[in-house]
């Protein structure tokens, strides 16, 4: 029982460690990180049970593109990082971290829509063409 505790005050040292460079626990970052785990979660289903993955060869589903996901992920989660660190450095109270957390909320937002699209999903165009214009690229339908 005693090593459990350890483990875990561990992990939550951590994990408040993360936090803490990243500028905070606060909706923003919240919104990111269920962005992230959404995209990949549906970058999986795509390549696993629809086989309709762009990223392969065959569609489905491979470990090493799953990890590259991942890194991707944690990168992203590192713009983040440099972004507040800028933001403390020029005095700019978090206008450089929010504005890389919007960019990739967006970036994320349109992947799950591209996911959900491959696995058949139609959903409203407004949506892709809103989010398109935030990312600054052009709208080639849905």
């Amino acid at each position: 029982m005693n090593m459990n505790i350890e483990k875990a005050s561990f992990i939550t040292a951590v994990g408040a460690f993360i936090t803490a460079l990243i500028g905070g626990w606060d909706a923003a970052i919240i919104t990111l990180i269920i962005f992230m785990a959404a995209d990949w979660t549906t970058g999986l289903t795509v390549a696993g049970v629809f086989h309709r993955s762009p990223k392969t060869e065959t569609g489905a589903l491979e470990s090493r593109i799953g990890l590259k996901g991942l890194c991707r992920k944690g990168s992203m989660l590192l713009v983040v990082l440099v972004a507040y660190r800028l933001d403390l450095m020029a005095g700019l109270h978090g206008v450089l971290r929010t504005g890389a957390i919007v960019a990739l909320v967006c970036n994320e937002a349109l992947s799950i829509l591209e996911n959900v699209s491959l696995m058949g999903v139609k959903y409203p165009a407004i949506i892709d063409k809103v989010i398109r214009q935030l990312l600054g690229k052009k709208n080639d339908g849905n």
